[in-house]
């Protein structure tokens, strides 16, 4: 009888024992980056597997992603070594917007902006603390996707994999405006610019139910939120649920870290400084599957379709889904399948191959 080795997530900070400059030219002193390691890293460092949380994630991927993540799933820690860190401005463990700058000072507002390239170097200083070399394969979704596509553009040689998912080359518009509206309930809160540990928790509520509104659909408040008789007239399953989905971030999270993430996601564009996005792409030569998914109003399926186009070895995989962009959330089945076929196909420069699917 054989046994398979039963691996438990480990949690670790890492502070940098310099001051750490931003993209914006601020200085964060001595930031903590919390991190989480999953499984055993193998002697040819062959079975690293990199996760980039999204929004309100964390570094501790059984707790969201555990659809991907966990014992016979599609990444075992029995066979992968699972990293995954908290990024800049977050809420669970690395310095943020609630961290202490001083003795007995919080920095609240007085935080820095921090940008996907700040959260992307706070990775890489994880990545030579524990002394990884290479990356079997680099996942994100979402903000998530954003850093896999900004870290692929910076360090290429790293990486044998990338799957961005659900993501973009550019937040657009639509997304800006969504992000403001979040931010605008926000500091509609007075108690969020009284400092105080739990300011901002009524704004935070109301901007998460505004976000919800573009995390899922019409059809999927339909499936989950349509009432079973015609006698209503207030009281409403959808109203509620938006109130439950806002407390049960409130619980978990905070305004400050909320509001400065939400910023750092407008800001995320692979040109800025580059050549166009198109060009960017076109020089990262990694294998990659780019996952888009049918009803996302947020990161619509145009903007991977774009990402896939321009990657001279990638392919694209579309998840059909009624719950928009949380359908990476949702959909593992179909997300599984995709990934296990992208992780076991042979790699070959497809560019070719697009040409002449796309002269058809």
């Amino acid at each position: 009888m054989s046994y398979r080795t039963t691996y438990l997530p480990q949690e670790a900070t890492l502070q940098l024992d310099f001051d750490l400059e931003l993209e914006s030219g601020a200085i964060l002193p001595s930031p903590i980056l919390a991190y989480q390691t999953w499984g055993k890293l193998n002697e040819d460092q062959s079975n690293v597997v990199w996760v980039c949380h999204a929004l309100t994630g964390n570094h501790r991927v059984h707790e969201w992603w555990d659809g991907l993540f966990g014992t016979d799933k599609c990444f075992d820690p029995a066979d992968y070594f699972i990293v995954s860190v908290n990024v800049l401005a977050s809420a669970y463990g690395s310095t943020g917007p609630l961290s202490f700058k001083n003795c007995g000072e919080r920095f609240f507002t007085s935080y820095p902006l921090v940008s996907i390239r700040d959260m992307v170097k706070g990775l890489e200083y994880v990545r030579l603390f524990l002394g990884i070399q290479k990356i079997h394969t680099l996942i994100g979704a979402s903000v998530g996707g954003q850093q896999v596509l900004e870290w692929s553009i910076q360090q290429p040689e790293l990486f044998e994999r990338i799957i961005p998912i659900a993501t973009n080359v550019k937040h657009s518009p639509f997304g800006i405006a969504f992000n403001e509206a979040q931010r605008l309930a926000i500091e509609a809160d007075p108690t969020f610019f009284q400092h105080d540990y739990n300011g901002g928790r009524a704004g935070l509520i109301a901007a998460r139910a505004i976000g919800m509104l573009s995390y899922r659909t019409y059809e999927g408040y339909q499936l989950t939120q349509a009432e079973s008789t015609e006698d209503k007239s207030d009281a409403f399953k959808a109203a509620s649920y938006q109130r439950y989905q806002g407390e049960k971030l409130a619980n978990r999270f905070n305004a400050y870290s909320y509001w400065y993430l939400t910023k750092a996601m407008d800001g995320h564009n692979i040109a800025r400084g580059r050549e166009q996005a198109s060009k960017v792409l076109s020089q990262i030569q990694i294998p990659a599957l780019v996952v888009g998914i049918d009803s996302d109003a947020l990161f619509p399926i145009e903007e991977q379709q774009f990402i896939a186009e321009h990657l001279p070895n990638a392919q694209l995989a579309t998840l059909s889904s009624a719950f928009g962009h949380d359908g990476f959330l949702v959909e593992f089945d179909a997300l599984t399948k995709h990934i296990q076929q992208f992780l076991s196909a042979p790699f070959f420069n497809n560019k070719a191959t697009k040409q002449v699917a796309n002269s058809n």
